[in-house]
C-alpha cells in the first residue's frame, strides 16, 4: 500500500509521525498473512475486518466473543526489550475464556496504544499476535495503532484486544448437567500467565528493574526470573476443541485473575461444589518465590494466581482416562485434581 502523498510535517511537530504508521503495517502483514483461513475476505489497510461465518452443519449458531489485555506483564516487555511474546498473552487471554462456552475462535482484533510508534516494536508485538492467533486457528483480520504522545512515555505501550467464536447452541458448555461425583481435570499453565503482575511488580522489585531479575536460578530450570514472568500464556484452544469431540465435558474454567477462589465457582452451578485436592496441585516453582519474596499468604496465592493449572474441566468419572489421552496427546500433560460433590461453597481446596 502507497502512501507517498500523506504526509503531515505540523502533525509530526505534535509527536504523531503518520509515515511510521504505515511502515509499521507494512512490517506486519507478513505476520498477518500466516493468520489468514477460509473465512477472511479482506486485505489489511480497509476501515473494517469482514469475514465470512462458518454455518455449515449449525442448527443454530451463537457467536461468543471476548476482549482483554495483558495488564501490567507489558511493563516487563518493556523492561526486558522483548516484544515479539506478549501478543500472545492478549490473544490468549481472550480465546481462552470463549473456549470456556465451546466456541471455536474465528477471527482477532488487536488495539496497541503507544507513546510513540517505532514501526520495528510494533511489528514485532504483532508479529506475537499473529502467532497466538496461529495457535489458536483464529484469523488476524485487523487492528488498531494509536500514538499517544503526552500520555504515556514514548518507550511504553498498552495492548488489548477481542475474539470473537462461534457454537452451535446445543453445544454451549453451560453446567446444568454437572453432577456428584464429575472428576475436575487440571491443563498445566507456563507460569504466570497474564494476572498478578501488579504483585509480582511488587515481589520481585520489578519498577526499580532489580538485577536479580537477570540472575539465572535453579528452581527455575536456568531461566531468570524475568525469563520465567515474560513466559506467554499457553493457549487452550485446540486441545479443548479435541477434547470436545470425545468427551462430555460438563463444565470449563480458564484460571485467571482471582485464581481458584474466583473462577473455578464460575463454571459451577448452585448446590454444587468443587473439592480440590491441593496436594495434588502441581505448583510451578515461580509461584514459591513470589510466596517467599513478597511474603504472600497460600490462600492469597491460590486467590490471585493459576499457580500451576491455566485451566480446569469438569468430566464425568467413568470418561477421566479417555479425557486425560486426549489433552495429553493435544500437549498438555493433564491430571486429576478433584470432584464435584455437593454443597454451597463452589469449591474448597484441601489437603
Amino acid at each position: 500500500m502507497e502512501h507517498k502523498n500523506s504526509q503531515s510535517a505540523s502533525y509530526a511537530a505534535a509527536g504523531v509521525d503518520i509515515t511510521a504508521g504505515y511502515k509499521a503495517v507494512e512490517l506486519m502483514k507478513a505476520h498477518i498473512a500466516r493468520t489468514k483461513n477460509a473465512g477472511c475476505l479482506d486485505d489489511v489497510g480497509g476501515f473494517g475486518g469482514c469475514f465470512g461465518l462458518p454455518l455449515a452443519g449449525m442448527e443454530e449458531p451463537v457467536l461468543v466473543s471476548g476482549t482483554d489485555g495483558c495488564g501490567t506483564k507489558v511493563k516487563l516487555a518493556v523492561l526486558m526489550d522483548k516484544h515479539d511474546t506478549i501478543g500472545i498473552d492478549a490473544v490468549a487471554m481472550c480465546v481462552n475464556d470463549i473456549i470456556c462456552c465451546g466456541a471455536k475462535p474465528l477471527f482477532f482484533l488487536d488495539y496497541i496504544a503507544c507513546g510513540k510508534n517505532i514501526p520495528e516494536k510494533i511489528a514485532a508485538i504483532v508479529s506475537g499476535v499473529a502467532e497466538g492467533c496461529v495457535q489458536s486457528g483464529a484469523a488476524l483480520i485487523g487492528g488498531e495503532t494509536a500514538e499517544h504522545p503526552g500520555l504515556m512515555p514514548v518507550e511504553d505501550y498498552d495492548l488489548a484486544g477481542f475474539a470473537v467464536g462461534i457454537v452451535d447452541k446445543k453445544k454451549i458448555i453451560d453446567n446444568t448437567r454437572m453432577a456428584v461425583g464429575d472428576v475436575v481435570v487440571a491443563l498445566p499453565s507456563t507460569g504466570i500467565h497474564s494476572n498478578g503482575f501488579s504483585l509480582c511488580r511488587k515481589a520481585f522489585n520489578i519498577d526499580n528493574n532489580n538485577p536479580e531479575l537477570y540472575v539465572p536460578r535453579e528452581e527455575l530450570a536456568g531461566k531468570t526470573i524475568a525469563e520465567a514472568l515474560l513466559t506467554p500464556t499457553r493457549i487452550y484452544v485446540k486441545s479443548i476443541l479435541a477434547l470436545l469431540e470425545q468427551v462430555d465435558v460438563k463444565g470449563i474454567s480458564h484460571i485467571t485473575g482471582g485464581g481458584f477462589y474466583e473462577n473455578i465457582p464460575r463454571s459451577i452451578p448452585d448446590g454444587l461444589c468443587a473439592n480440590i485436592d491441593r496436594s495434588a496441585v502441581r505448583v510451578l516453582p515461580i509461584f514459591d518465590l513470589i510466596a517467599k519474596w513478597g511474603n504472600v499468604p497460600e490462600r492469597d496465592m491460590f486467590n490471585t494466581y493459576n499457580m500451576g493449572v491455566g485451566m480446569s474441566v469438569v468430566v464425568p468419572a467413568e470418561q477421566v482416562e479417555t479425557a486425560l489421552s486426549v489433552l495429553r496427546a493435544h500437549g498438555d500433560d493433564a491430571y486429576v485434581i478433584g470432584e464435584i460433590v455437593a454443597g454451597e461453597e463452589k469449591v474448597i481446596l484441601h489437603g
